[in-house]
């Protein structure tokens, strides 16, 4: 199962490389960091620039990390953390079913972060060549479970500060 898990990680590692390059450089038809700014911001998670920077970077630096077989439980927190992130303020709402906008894909990359967690990058990666690949289900739980919580201090803390300016926004100007 070697070519497998080597074939896992470069597809989703790969995709990851995209969406992350898509926010930040608009590449592949992407929106570009401008673009990712006002998602972010529309989504209320203050502030919206260093947010937008965050989300970029962590898909592709932990998509890369996760292609490279390197820092394998890191890199797959960090892109359950972005996936934790998509599916509370976009997907959610629109129930399971990707067909009307849910959260099945986002589900399945968590599902396949976790199992190349559990089970290993395989022999062929740099976290094997290193000896760092002895991973088993606390290093999966242990990735979900800092995956769930840095989405969560994002999601709160955005929302804070969103509601914050809302707040101050709304007070009259003195002249």
């Amino acid at each position: 199962m070697e070519l497998g898990r080597f074939i896992l990680r470069l597809v989703i590692g790969g995709l990851f490389i995209g969406h992350g390059t898509q926010k930040l450089f608009g590449w592949f038809g992407g929106p570009g960091r401008e673009g990712t700014q006002q998602m972010v911001s529309s989504l209320r998670l203050h502030p919206p620039g260093p947010n937008a920077l965050a989300v970029g970077l962590t898909e592709t630096g932990g998509g890369t990390l996760l292609a490279l077989g390197l820092a394998t439980p890191a890199a797959a927190s960090g892109l359950i953390g972005v996936m934790a992130t998509a599916i509370r303020t976009v997907h959610l709402k629109n129930g399971l079913w990707g067909s009307t906008g849910g959260y099945e894909y986002n589900l399945v990359l968590i599902a396949a972060l976790l199992a190349l967690v559990e089970g290993g990058p395989g022999p062929l990666s740099l976290d094997h060549l290193l000896g760092l690949d002895d991973t088993d289900t606390r290093w999966a739980l242990a990735a979900l479970g800092t995956g769930l919580a840095a989405s969560s201090f994002v999601v709160e803390l955005g929302h804070r500060l969103a509601a914050r300016q809302e707040a101050a926004a709304a007070l009259p100007a003195h002249a």
